[in-house]
């Protein structure tokens, strides 16, 4: 699963990396605690065949809805069963995309039934590309609003202990194969990464909150006998 992100790349450097066009009306960063509904960074074809980073809200909204609300928040879209979802089926033939996160958050529960959120990250430190799915919903009064999903599968052994679904991670070179650029196969790639390429470290409950931000959301906590405190 994926509920939240950090992003602190700028666009520019982004677009550098994934070889992209920007979009003139990107999201800010950095941006410490994304949100389910925010706009995400995400890499797709345009219509010239060329790569596009653009925004687009996450959550995807189904074709169907009368209003992006109509329905339940599509955030994640699992992995095994995309290509038979009629919600997902055609974006994941033809339009998929990387969303780019710094990291992400991800959360388990204490005795008490309270949420320790975790966060999540390259253990090279370099951005992580995120599968993901989008499409154009067109509104009854000629409102348009580009949104994705990110996609999600079974968590590798180490994240096994904080969650047992994760986002798919694409590597650089699968990126073409991804993004449609080099042929069919993309539904191999659709795998729990490596054991080794991610880290984490426990943060504070502050990020619990959608309204809370800065850079001190994913500094790590040290678990004592006595709770946590800040690193």
């Amino acid at each position: 699963m994926c509920g939240r992100m950090a992003v602190t790349l700028p666009p520019d450097a982004m677009a550098k990396l994934f070889a992209a066009v920007p979009d003139n009306d990107l999201p800010r960063v950095p941006n410490y605690n994304v949100c389910p509904t925010n706009n995400v960074h995400i890499v797709a074809q345009g219509p010239d065949g060329r790569r596009q980073l653009k925004g687009m809200r996450w959550g995807f909204i189904p074709r169907w809805y009368k209003k992006p609300a109509a329905g339940p928040l599509l955030i994640n879209a699992r992995a095994e069963t995309l290509a038979e979802k009629p919600a997902f089926r055609n974006a994941a033939r033809t339009r998929r995309g990387l969303v780019i996160a710094t990291g992400f958050y991800e959360w388990t529960k204490d005795a008490e039934d309270g949420r320790d959120p975790w966060y999540i990250s390259r253990a090279d430190a370099t951005p992580l590309a995120l599968a993901a799915i989008w499409q154009d919903w067109h509104g009854t009064e000629g409102e348009i609003i580009t949104s994705c999903a990110i996609v999600t599968t079974g968590a590798n052994a180490p994240m096994q202990a904080i969650h047992h679904r994760m986002p798919v991670v694409i590597a650089e070179p699968d990126w073409p194969l991804w993004l449609g650029e080099a042929g069919k196969g993309a539904a191999t790639l659709m795998q729990p990464p490596a054991d080794e390429l991610l880290t984490w470290h426990r943060v504070d409950r502050t990020v619990n909150s959608n309204r809370a931000s800065g850079a001190e959301l994913i500094s790590p906590l040290t678990v004592t006998a006595k709770g946590v405190s800040s690193l």
